[in-house]
C-alpha cells in the first residue's frame, strides 16, 4: 500500500547489495481504466531473464497476483494510517498522494483493498518501527522459506 515503506526497503536492500526493484519507477503502466497496473511484459521479462540469486520486487498493483507463484515469499508491508499520511505528506521523490483526490484513494485503497493484499500475501511486517529492524524482518522472513 502507498506509505508502507516500500521504497525505503527497497533502497536499503540496494544499499546491502541486494537485487531489489521498486516497481513504481519503470514497471507500471496506467490502463484503459486509469487504473495504475504493473506492465506484465516487463515484469514478465525481468523474471524471465533475472540472473541474481535473490530478487526483491516491491509494489502494490491489482494484477500483481498473477506473478505470486514466481513469488517466495509475498511479505505484505503494513503501517498505521497516521503514519501512512504522514510519510506521504513528507516524502519528496514521489509525489503520489500530494492531491486531496490522490490521499483519498489511498485511503479508500487501505479500507477496501489492503484485506485483500493482506488474504493473498504470506507474512506481514509492519513499518512503523526502524528500517534497520524492518528490513531485517523482511531478509529473515525470505530467506527462511
Amino acid at each position: 500500500m502507498s506509505g508502507t515503506g516500500k521504497s525505503a526497503v527497497v533502497a536499503a536492500l540496494v544499499a546491502l547489495g541486494i537485487k531489489a526493484v521498486d516497481s513504481d519507477y519503470g514497471w507500471c503502466e496506467t490502463a484503459s481504466n486509469g487504473e495504475w497496473i504493473w506492465d506484465e511484459g516487463k515484469i514478465q521479462e525481468l523474471l524471465s531473464h533475472e540472473d541474481a540469486s535473490v530478487l526483491f520486487i516491491a509494489g502494490c498493483a491489482s494484477n500483481q497476483g498473477k506473478f505470486y507463484e514466481r513469488f517466495d515469499p509475498v511479505i505484505l508491508l503494513s503501517a498505521p494510517t497516521d503514519l501512512i499520511i504522514e510519510r506521504i505528506e513528507n516524502r519528496e521523490e514521489n509525489p503520489f498522494g500530494k492531491s486531496p483526490e490522490e490521499m483519498s484513494r489511498i485511503l479508500a485503497d487501505l479500507e477496501l483493498v489492503e484485506f485483500l493484499v493482506r488474504a493473498s500475501a504470506g507474512p506481514e511486517v509492519r513499518t512503523d518501527r526502524s528500517l534497520d529492524e524492518v528490513v531485517a524482518d523482511v531478509l529473515r522472513l525470505s530467506m527462511n522459506v
